[in-house]
């Protein structure tokens, strides 16, 4: 299974099913992780890493291939959903509207939703769409975990600087986990510590 060592998350992932709309969301099952950010944070590149896989998700050099939510059985005990990015995408407009609208119903109605894993971009730092999505997750109670990405394209210091950033940002933020977890999928920093951050939260 995987081809990236770290904590197990379990031996068999397997695509089960994508919504484009609400009617297309599967029957409430085992409980849920989603992975959620803009369109070009790089999530479906960290998912795969999560894994150990190359193409479990798919990967594009092209923000909002995604275009619908995914779900992911793991060993039939949790499942990791992989919700389209907000913001800019190579997409209609009103396509874009579209699957938003899917990602807010979704995140603040699904009752087998456990916790949210909210990626933002490490070079960046937290952007004005970011601080929405976090501020409708703090009203309806949803608690989330800001999983910083793309560690390696910046040094060090300023990947620190940008976590030091987001942690105070967090202290408003009453669903938010406290501390800003620094990811590299390209790299594998931070995978290990997401796959036990993950077993943990999926067993609250």
């Amino acid at each position: 299974m995987p081809e990236i060592a770290g904590a197990r998350l379990g031996t068999e992932w397997r695509f089960i099913t994508g919504a484009a709309d609400p009617g297309g969301l599967p029957p409430p099952g085992p409980p849920e992780i989603a992975f959620a950010g803009r369109s070009n944070v790089g999530k479906s590149s960290l998912i795969n890493a999560v894994a150990g896989r190359k193409a479990l998700a798919r990967v594009s050099n092209t923000p909002g291939r995604t275009q619908q939510v995914n779900f992911f059985a793991v060993d039939d005990t949790m499942v990791v959903v992989d919700l389209p990015g907000y913001g800019y995408a190579a997409a209609p407009k009103d396509t874009v509207a579209g699957w938003t609208d899917l990602i807010r119903l979704y995140l603040k109605g699904r009752v087998t939703l456990r916790h949210v894993l909210l990626l933002i971009d490490g070079r960046h730092g937290v952007k004005p769409n970011d601080h929405e999505i976090m501020t409708m997750l703090d009203r309806a109670a949803v608690p989330y975990q800001i999983v910083l990405t793309k560690a390696d394209k910046v040094g060090v210091a300023a990947a620190e600087r940008v976590r030091a950033a987001t942690e105070a940002a967090l202290v408003k933020h009453p669903a938010a986990r406290t501390h800003a977890l620094l990811t590299s999928a390209e790299k594998g920093t931070g995978i290990e510590e997401l796959r036990e951050l993950i077993l943990t939260l999926v067993a609250q």
